[in-house]
């Protein structure tokens, strides 16, 4: 397997977090870092991380085969390009960039160059995401008519920058993007309707949480929830079918699925009181029509988004996170900014 040397632009929380990865990848070897701020430069040359002078000198070390991009939103689109028109493939953070427009200049300069343009959709390699796919693809709970995908924290809108609208940040384009791509993945459908509910409880430029309603042909409905002002928070994942319910709570897999094992007009319910009345409606299933399941956990190692792309650049794999995929949440993202008020 060849070696590729790779250089990082922007040495902040997620530069680091790559470099450390890439230098745990065995194809991959880290050349050095650029970043416009001084502490951030003398971190990386306490763990010995060459750092370049420049910009330029970053796209001129003939070493350097690919450039990684981790930057604030709003400088993707000039630094995606001068690293294609530098020769180099390009690894960019989500979201690459702020419109569809800009996004297709992109993808035609890297396709003229014949360079690889990767977006890190890292979240397609979570394993709550994979064990949600699993459990939809094998049927487990029949057929999946309504998904909740949800992430809460406590914390507010982290950092500077996210906070400014003209640097895209808000949690649409922060966490939304990765959400929206993850339901694209699970549904083999068109979308036909959706409704978006902006936060600004915070008071920043942009939203600090969302509400999205996804509506599909297939008559499923899926419901995406980002929020950074809950102190308790609700389940990652909640999965209804014909034939049963799966959750999971966290990224840690903490959850189970109750598979309906007999037919529902078979199954008995005692009635049972509730507040301040009895009800059989809302009575749990008799215990042998539900067959308590663990989750089928899929687990995957953490340098696997590293090694798909030296995968692709030695023509063993095609890309999997494809330009077509990011130009659609790009233009459902767009469409759903375009709403608010």
């Amino acid at each position: 397997m060849a070696n590729y040397g790779i250089a990082i632009i922007g040495y902040g929380g997620i530069g680091a977090y790559h470099a450390e990865h890439i230098i745990n990848t065995k194809s991959l070897r880290l050349k050095g870092i650029f970043d416009i701020k001084k502490d951030r430069n003398d971190l990386a040359k306490s763990k010995n991380i060459h750092v370049y002078e420049s910009l330029d000198h970053l796209l001129h070390d003939l070493t350097v085969d690919i450039v990684l991009i981790a930057t604030p939103n709003d400088s993707h689109y000039e630094l995606v390009m001068h690293s294609l028109h530098a020769n180099k493939h390009v690894i960019c953070e989500k979201p690459v960039t702020l419109s569809t427009k800009l996004f297709d200049e992109m993808s035609f300069l890297s396709q003229k160059q014949k360079r690889e343009l990767i977006v890190h959709q890292n979240r397609r390699w979570d394993s709550d995401f994979l064990t949600v796919k699993k459990i939809i693809d094998s049927h487990l709970i029949g057929e999946v008519f309504h998904i909740e995908s949800r992430v809460h924290g406590g914390n507010g809108i982290p950092g500077d920058w996210r906070r400014k609208r003209d640097q895209g940040g808000g949690m649409l384009y922060d966490w939304g993007v990765h959400l929206i791509d993850q339901i694209m993945l699970l549904k083999d459908a068109k979308i036909i309707k959706y409704s978006i509910d902006f936060s600004t409880i915070l008071g920043h430029e942009v939203d600090d949480g969302f509400l999205l309603h996804l509506y599909f042909d297939d008559s499923t409905d899926v419901l995406i929830e980002v929020q950074t002002t809950n102190f308790i928070k609700l389940p990652r994942w909640y999965v209804k079918g014909l034939n049963g319910t799966a959750i999971i709570n966290d990224w840690n897999l903490d959850g189970y699925i109750n598979q309906l094992i007999l037919p529902l007009e078979e199954t008995h319910s005692q009635t049972v009181k509730a507040g301040n009345g009895l009800t059989k409606t809302m009575a749990p299933p008799s215990e042998d029509a539900i067959n308590k399941m663990k989750l089928p956990p899929i687990l995957v190692e953490p340098n696997v988004f590293y090694e798909h792309v030296c995968n692709v650049l030695e023509k063993k794999e095609s890309l999997s996170i494809t330009h077509g995929q990011i130009r659609v949440v790009l233009s459902l993202i767009e469409n759903l900014m375009n709403t608010r008020v």
